[in-house]
């Protein structure tokens, strides 16, 4: 099994995310592929398979699939005309303080987030309402009236609550429970300093732990090491300053505690796939479009 690892190309950067409708009317498989992004798909008309590794959902009109990190799959039409939704997008993006808690419940350490297909089998509302939020962010992103950004955030937040409050068999809330509890603390912290220099050591404080076991805790957790959770939460409120204050990109730095330079940019480029200046300028044009 030969597998690609594919590239997410984001129309919109500041939202992370790729969605679109396509239409087949060949017989034949997608070669087998993978993406940081988690993917959901929604079949609008026709039939078609998506494998993965170890299973295979059969997919007709109106059902919904939801596929993980990094997790291995392609798709198979069977004939005839098939109409259907892809959407793929950073799942890390669409938490903020305030949510921040919630992303270990997607952190795939117990179990893989195809894992909750159950849902819409046993499910038809949940179903539905997933559906709905796909067409919603799909209609949002074709006609980009204004605020639509507001709106596909929203959209995409209601896709995560759906699965956390349908999730009967508690394969969300299982995953880590007291590890999320531990950690809030040091989350918590993270968020508050975010524009100055955090430290290991202190977090190690605040969870009570010893360096070793900390850096290995964090890990299994939230699925990033501690310093690059830390280097993702600034970056993200590095983006909001290029965006919406008047700051040259050394300033940005300076502002989030990544003084050096070549360090900013670095990190910068990792996350984004392009410099501060770069991304500013990318950003501005978009919006004045």
């Amino acid at each position: 099994m030969q597998a690609i690892r594919e590239t997410i190309e984001y129309e919109n950067p500041l939202l992370s995310l790729k969605i679109w409708q396509t239409t087949r009317n060949d017989s034949g498989s997608v070669t087998w592929h993978y993406h940081p992004e988690c993917e959901l798909m929604l079949v609008q008309q026709g039939s078609f398979c998506v494998d993965l590794s170890d299973e295979t959902f059969d997919m007709k009109t109106g059902d919904v699939v939801i596929l993980g990190n990094s997790q291995l799959h392609r798709d198979r039409n069977l004939g005839g005309t098939l109409d259907y939704i892809v959407l793929q997008f950073d799942l890390n993006t669409y938490f903020d303080q305030s949510t921040i808690p919630y992303l270990q419940y997607f952190n795939e350490t117990k179990v893989p987030l195809s894992a909750m297909n159950y849902i819409f089998r046993e499910n038809a509302v949940a179903r539905n309402e997933m559906a709905d939020c796909i067409r919603q962010i799909h209609q949002e992103a074709l006609c980009k009236e204004s605020g639509y950004e507001l709106a596909v955030n929203m959209l995409i937040k209601k896709l995560l609550l759906i699965l956390i409050r349908n999730d009967t068999r508690g394969l969300l809330a299982d995953q880590d429970r007291v590890e999320r509890i531990r950690l809030k603390p040091v989350l918590d912290f993270v968020e508050s300093r975010i524009d100055d220099r955090i430290s290991v050591e202190d977090a190690c404080r605040l969870a009570n732990m010893s360096y070793y076991y900390f850096v290995k805790f964090f890990k299994k957790t939230m699925s990033l090491s501690f310093t690059e959770y830390v280097n993702f939460r600034k970056i993200k409120r590095a983006e909001q300053l290029l965006l919406t204050r008047d700051m040259s990109v050394s300033e940005v730095g300076d502002q989030i505690g990544m003084a050096n330079m070549a360090h900013f940019y670095k990190m910068f480029k990792r996350f984004n796939g392009c410099s501060p200046k770069e991304f500013q300028r990318k950003m501005l044009a978009w919006g004045r479009s």
